[in-house]
C-alpha cells in the first residue's frame, strides 16, 4: 500500500534527511573524503583497466597496472610542485622588499592628497602579516607537507581504495542493482551507466580544458616576461577546477606577482586583460563544448554547492561537491517524484532556452489558428 503524505511533510523529511548526511559527513570525514576521491578516480581509469581485461591481462594485474599508472602522473605533478614552489620560496626576501616600497609610496600618496589631520596608514603590520603567511605556508608546502596524519591517511588510502574499487567493480554494481530491486534493474542500469558517464566526462573533460588553459596562461605570462609563468599558468589552470572562486584566485596571483616584480603597471593590467579574454572563452566556448551540459548547474547551486562543501570538507569538498551534485541531478531525473530536486540542481539557463522555445511554438500555433479562422 503507497502511503500518500502531504507535501509539505515530505519537505520537511527531507530537510532532517540533509541535516542527518551533513552531519555524518562532517564527523566522518576522514574516511568518506578519501572515499568519495578513490571513487572518482576509479570510475575515470575505470576503461583503461577494461581494455586491459579485454586483451587478455589477468584482472588483478591490470587493476595494478591502472593504479601505478594513476600514481606516476600524480607523482609528476607532485614534484613539479614542489621543484617550482622551491624557487618561488627563494623570491620572498626580494619580493617583501619591493611590496614595502609600494606600501611606502601609497602612504606617501594619501598624506600628500588627504588633509593633514588625517593619521597616515601604517601597512608595516599588514606587510609582516601576510609575509609571515608566506614564510610558514610555502615552507610547509616544500618541507613538510608529507608529515601530516590527515596527508598521510588520504596518501595510503586513496591507492587502496582504487584497487579493491577497481578489483570488485563488476561485483559492486550487481550489488547495488539487486538491492534496488529486480523490477527496477534497468533504470538503476541506466542510472549507473548515466552516472558512469556524467563522472568520466567531468573529469577528462575538465582535465583537457585544464591542459588548454595551461597551454594560454604560459603563452600569456611569457610573453609578458613574467617569471614562473609555468607555475602560475598550471595553478591557475587547476583552480579552474572551483567555479568563480578558483578562476578570480588564479588570475590574482600573476597579477600581484606582476606588481611586485615588474617596473610598469602596463605589466599587471596586460595580465589581468589575458587573463580575462582566456576566461570569457574557457566559460563560453571550452567547458560547454569539451566538458558538456551534464555537470551545468545554476549559479545559485553551484554557489551553495562551493560554501557547504568547503565547511564540510574544506578545499577538498570544494572540488567534490561539484560533480557530486551533478550525480544527484541524474539519479533524481530518473527517481519518480525526485524531478522537482532535478529542476532544481539543472541549469536554468537551459530551462529558460527550453521556455522560450515553448513560448514561441505557442505564439506560432496561436497565429496559425488566427488565419484560419
Amino acid at each position: 500500500m503507497d502511503l500518500k503524505l502531504p507535501g509539505y511533510i515530505r519537505l520537511f523529511i527531507g530537510l532532517i534527511i540533509v541535516v542527518l548526511v551533513v552531519t555524518i559527513m562532517i564527523q566522518a570525514k576522514m574516511v568518506l573524503a578519501p572515499l568519495l576521491i578513490a571513487v572518482l578516480l576509479a570510475v575515470l581509469i575505470s576503461p583503461f583497466t577494461s581494455w586491459l581485461d579485454k586483451i587478455g591481462i589477468p584482472p588483478l594485474i591490470s587493476v595494478f597496472i591502472s593504479i601505478i599508472a594513476l600514481l606516476g602522473v600524480l607523482t609528476g605533478l607532485g614534484i613539479f610542485f614542489y621543484n617550482q614552489l622551491l624557487g618561488f620560496a627563494g623570491e620572498l626576501t626580494a619580493l617583501e622588499a619591493r611590496f614595502g616600497e609600494l606600501l611606502d609610496l601609497l602612504n606617501d600618496f594619501i598624506t600628500q592628497h588627504v588633509d593633514d589631520t588625517a593619521v597616515p596608514i601604517s601597512f608595516e603590520s599588514i606587510q609582516k602579516a601576510i609575509f609571515q603567511y608566506l614564510y610558514e605556508n610555502i615552507g610547509t608546502l616544500t618541507e613538510g607537507i608529507i608529515a601530516t596524519a590527515s596527508t598521510i591517511t588520504v596518501a595510503f588510502m586513496v591507492p587502496i581504495y582504487i584497487i579493491f574499487i577497481l578489483y570488485f567493480r563488476r561485483f559492486l554494481i550487481e550489488f547495488v542493482l539487486q538491492a534496488l530491486g529486480s523490477e527496477n534493474r534497468q533504470r538503476s542500469e541506466k542510472i549507473i551507466h548515466n552516472v558512469k558517464n556524467v563522472v568520466q566526462n567531468y573529469i577528462v573533460g575538465m582535465f583537457f580544458v585544464i591542459c588548454i588553459l595551461v597551454v594560454l596562461n604560459f603563452i600569456a605570462l611569457y610573453s609578458l616576461g613574467i617569471r614562473h609563468a609555468l607555475l602560475f599558468a598550471v595553478i591557475a589552470g587547476i583552480l579552474n577546477i572551483i567555479p568563480f572562486v578558483g578562476p578570480f584566485i588564479g588570475a590574482t596571483l600573476p597579477i600581484t606577482y606582476a606588481l611586485l616584480t615588474m617596473d610598469s603597471l602596463w605589466y599587471p593590467i596586460g595580465v589581468f586583460l589575458c587573463f580575462y579574454v582566456i576566461q570569457l572563452f574557457e566559460s563560453n566556448l571550452f567547458t560547454p563544448k569539451i566538458v558538456g551540459g551534464k555537470v551545468a548547474m545554476n549559479p545559485l547551486m553551484t554557489i551553495l554547492a562551493l560554501f557547504v562543501g568547503n565547511h564540510i570538507w574544506g578545499l577538498t569538498g570544494m572540488i567534490l561537491f561539484i560533480p557530486g551534485m551533478a550525480i544527484l541531478k541524474v539519479i533524481f531525473d530518473e527517481i519518480r517524484g525526485m524531478e522537482p530536486y532535478a529542476y532544481l540542481l539543472g541549469d536554468i539557463r537551459k530551462v529558460t532556452k527550453e521556455e522560450k522555445d515553448a513560448r514561441l511554438r505557442n505564439r506560432i500555433r496561436k497565429i496559425r489558428e488566427r488565419l484560419k479562422i
